[in-house]
């Protein structure tokens, strides 16, 4: 089966085709960085039409780059989400006017399914069962992954997504947007122990996560070592290496006690955050098994979208005809395929 999928849950505009038989046939993949960069965040509105301006352009590509035709498509994968509805509506209705054109099945993805399983594209893929960390701009959830559509969730944040409080950090140094790549460069330059940071909520039970204290204790920092309202020099790499440090090691404590509870000792590292190389460094340290997917595949792309529809869709799977988007949509709420 020959699948295209498309994803625009957010600022990223990904196409790709996957074959069951012959594996992952094409990516093409476009940032709105700069688009948003002058705004500091992502503006739902500018990242809508963006992706109505791109999307027949890279489908076109992707197809292409497969070297196949869209008649040979035999159904169309879409992420339904979580995610911003304008952009995700831009999406769904590409992919079910091209299914219907084609006479193809379309099916909606879950986004985070979508980054579960994106591990599943490397070389040396994990096998089930295995705890996943999700880790991104919007999310930071541990979930324990039976199978595809069996999931149950293990803890989360109850505040700011890692990849969030990484940015919000970046942006006291005055780093651009998105600033969680730039800190990470910024860090390997640093002392990631000049400043003892607080690891939040290690010392209970569980295994939620909160960045938010950690964040404020970054911003009293700042304004301790800004000169004319900047960090800069030394003191800016070592801000940003004690910040990566703390949350590589927060984490590192809560993926043991995951494995532990659940009995497992395989995990997947998932979302934007897996390309962070201190947090891969970090975990690869646990007593278990780590898995991650390729650097193109950690934020959000078509190839990811693309392999779990083409999972689903071998199993019968389908939608209707009409067109709905699901901003919020419970990981618990899939269905179990296999």
């Amino acid at each position: 089966m020959i699948v295209l999928g498309i994803e625009t849950s957010c600022d990223e505009t990904g196409v790709a085709v996957y074959c069951t038989d012959r594996g992952l046939l094409s990516h093409q993949l476009y940032s709105q960085a700069k688009t948003h960069a002058e705004y500091g965040g992502v503006v739902p509105e500018l990242a809508s039409r963006d992706h109505v301006r791109k999307l027949p352009h890279l489908t076109r590509l992707a197809v292409q780059e497969a070297g196949i035709e869209m008649s040979d498509l035999d159904g169309v994968a879409y992420t339904q989400g979580p995610g911003l509805v304008g952009a995700l509506l831009v999406g769904i209705s590409s992919a079910k006017a091209l299914a219907a054109g084609l006479g193809i099945p379309a099916l909606g993805v879950h986004h985070l399914e979508g980054h579960i399983l994106a591990p599943m594209l490397a070389p040396e893929p994990p096998e089930f069962p295995f705890v996943a960390l999700l880790v991104s701009g919007g999310h930071s959830q541990f979930i324990e992954v039976l199978g595809v559509g069996q999931y149950r969730l293990l803890g989360g944040t109850i505040d700011d997504a890692t990849g969030e409080a990484f940015d919000k950090v970046a942006k006291l140094l005055d780093l651009p947007y998105p600033g969680g790549p730039h800190l990470a460069k910024l860090a390997e330059q640093g002392d990631p122990k000049r400043f003892a940071f607080t690891r939040p909520m290690v010392d209970r039970p569980g295994i939620d996560l909160s960045f938010s204290g950690l964040k404020t204790q970054a911003l009293v920092q700042a304004k301790a070592l800004a000169v004319d309202g900047k960090v800069e020099g030394q003191d800016a790499y070592d801000l940003a290496a004690s910040f990566e440090y703390t949350v590589a090691e927060t984490l590192f404590i809560k993926c043991a006690r995951a494995l532990k509870e659940t009995g497992l000792n395989r995990i997947v590292l998932a979302g934007g955050v897996a390309a962070n190389q201190t947090l891969r460094k970090r975990l690869a340290d646990l007593d278990a098994e780590l898995y991650y997917p390729p650097l193109a595949y950690c934020t959000d792309n078509g190839a990811m979208i693309a392999y779990a529809g083409a999972v689903r869709l071998s199993a019968g799977q389908m939608d209707a005809a009409q067109i709905q988007a699901r901003p919020r949509w419970p990981l618990e709420e899939l269905s179990r395929v296999g």
